[in-house]
């Protein structure tokens, strides 16, 4: 039999999970990559059979004690012949001491609770195309969130995810084929939002806001920059603002995963949070 051999991935072998992603019908970013290996070259694990790739999975570290777990995918034909156990618990062993976070979709979250894993909220994706531009609320200015001081970008995420991720959230909002726009009230920040190209329905994550009506506006413009319109927001359901107003804006679900965590559930500000960055990356 070939040899099955675990090794850290390369910038090619991230490429190829999000093909094998998109294959799915995850509908990864186009340009993703330039972000996911920046967060933690060493967070990706390829399975080889052989040599050739057949399985995959990322162990992202955040901080010294949240990690997320994503890309859990084994070839088709090799499923079910222990390959992806043993990258799972390669992977968990990279993640050993962490509170480790997971998207899992809904036919895999029993296996995941076996795993010691549990539900904390679901994450429903909406797609369609937005009914109509919403323009911000009085006082409130939309701009390119690339000219705002970086530090105040990293600041404002940190209300809405467990750790600190710079390293991946600098490029995020500057890799090619995406839009990033921030919302000012008297200087500060009342919500960000990045749009990215993808296979499918261009998707919107993060969307931030202090307001329904601020995360509408953000919908609205970043709306106008997707290629044909149509855009895909990942949706908290513990946020039942959000889930309003995706419904009001004419999406439609279309896919679900349960946010999943190993320990507690992290203080985030739910009532900001309108829409998740990545079921990859968190």
């Amino acid at each position: 039999m070939p040899a099955f051999e675990i090794t850290v991935a390369s910038a090619d072998d991230i490429g190829l999970m999000g093909e094998w992603a998109a294959a799915e019908g995850w509908n990864p970013g186009l340009t993703d990559g330039h972000a996911f290996f920046a967060a933690d070259p060493q967070g990706f694990l390829i399975g080889r059979l052989g040599g050739e790739p057949v399985a995959c999975i990322s162990v992202v570290r955040y901080g010294t004690g949240f990690g997320f777990l994503g890309f859990y995918i084994t070839s088709p034909p090799l499923r079910g012949q222990g390959y992806g156990i043993q990258l799972w618990r390669a992977g968990m062993a990279r993640l050993a001491g962490r509170n480790v976070a997971l998207d899992g979709v809904v036919d895999q979250q029993a296996n995941y609770r076996k795993s010691g894993f549990r539900s904390a909220w679901n994450n429903i994706r909406y797609e369609g195309t937005p009914s109509a531009t919403t323009v911000p609320p009085t006082g409130v200015t939309l701009v390119d969130a690339r000219t705002l001081p970086f530090d105040q970008l990293a600041a404002y995420d940190r209300h809405f995810f467990p750790a600190e991720r710079d390293s991946f959230l600098a490029p995020w909002i500057t890799a090619p084929q995406r839009t990033a726009v921030a919302a000012l009230r008297d200087g500060e920040l009342c919500g960000f939002a990045v749009l990215r190209a993808c296979r499918a329905a261009s998707r919107i994550g993060p969307l931030y806001a202090t307001s329904p009506e601020v995360a509408a506006a953000l919908v609205g413009a970043l709306g106008t920059a997707a290629p044909d319109k149509a855009v895909a927001i990942d949706v908290p359901d513990s946020n039942s603002a959000a889930v309003h107003l995706v419904e009001q804006l004419g999406l439609a679900p279309s896919f679900e995963t349960a946010r999943m965590y190993t320990g507690r559930t992290p203080q985030i500000n739910h009532a900001g949070l309108f829409g998740v960055t990545s079921l990859e990356l968190g």
